[in-house]
């Protein structure tokens, strides 16, 4: 399977870790090692509270595609108490930075930018790209070249996401693109005329759809293309840059785990498809 542009320049952790330390983010770590989460049993998880990823429910439980996994695989490897911890996306990088956290289960996309800075576990899950634009799409919005090849239109995107990165390259311009903090502002950012439509995965921008009807997600939307190739992100769990035992164990439990009819109904039940699930396994690291 072919990798888009951003994921072309990935190489395999073994690789990363072989990087001169010059060539790496000077950032002073507090990350605790598994030996230590696996005494005290606990460990402080971050989500950016955006469903299906990994979100807090009305209850305050955490659910999502991330959570769910990663509370199997820590409970595998002996550590039961989960801290649930809620931030914005654009904060889960320097929260494990700074020892906020000691992961993040939010099914961050693998980019290299982001590999120069924490260390990723195995793709948990892949998925696509989205839009979301007023009902009835009165200003015929079709997909994101639209915003490099029009004036009259802009677009929304999630601090720090991947689509940020994804409209650069497009070449859209920066005074169409609209900064918001959360997905939740994305409906309203969008019924107050502050920008046309909300770039996000598919996933997102679904599940937004069904919560007001002055929204609607574009259809027959087609992922982009940068080029030349299909823009596809693959999802994983992130760890401090020293909390290598950790992500080493993490990766082993989860490995085997993706083997399981188990996770494939996680993943299922959170809206992945079929297709989804099985781009999981095509993660090239070479």
């Amino acid at each position: 399977m072919k990798r888009s542009m951003y994921d072309a320049d990935w190489t395999t952790r073994v690789r990363w870790a072989a990087l001169p330390l010059a060539m790496t983010v000077a950032i002073q770590s507090f990350a605790a090692d598994l030996d230590t989460l696996q005494a005290r049993g606990g460990i402080r998880v971050a989500v950016a509270d955006e469903a299906p990823y990994g979100y807090l429910d009305e209850n305050g439980e955490a659910r999502g595609a991330g959570p769910d996994v990663a509370r199997h695989v820590l409970g595998e490897l002996g550590i039961d108490d989960i801290e649930w911890e809620v931030t914005a996306f654009g904060d889960l990088i320097p929260g494990l930075e700074e020892g906020r956290f000691d992961m993040a289960a939010a099914e961050m996309a693998i980019r290299p930018e982001r590999c120069r800075r924490v260390l990723f576990s195995a793709p948990n899950t892949s998925y696509g790209e989205g839009l979301l634009v007023r009902a009835s799409n009165p200003l015929e919005i079709n997909g994101y070249q639209d915003f490099t090849e029009r004036d009259d239109i802009r677009v929304a995107v999630l601090a720090g996401a991947t689509q940020v990165d994804i409209m650069s390259a497009l070449g859209v311009p920066d005074d169409r693109v609209v900064s918001i903090e959360d997905n939740a502002a994305a409906i309203d950012t969008l019924l107050a005329d502050r920008a046309d439509a909300y770039a996000g995965t598919g996933l997102t921008v679904s599940q937004l759809d069904a919560q007001h009807p002055g929204v609607e997600i574009v259809q027959g939307f087609e992922d982009p293309k940068v080029k030349g190739e299909i823009v596809r992100s693959w999802g994983a769990f992130a760890f401090p840059k020293d909390a290598t035992t950790l992500r080493d164990a993490f990766d082993e439990v989860l490995l085997d785990y993706r083997n399981t009819q188990a996770w494939e109904d996680t993943l299922e039940g959170y809206g992945f498809t079929q297709d989804d699930v099985l781009n999981a396994f095509r993660f090239d690291t070479d």
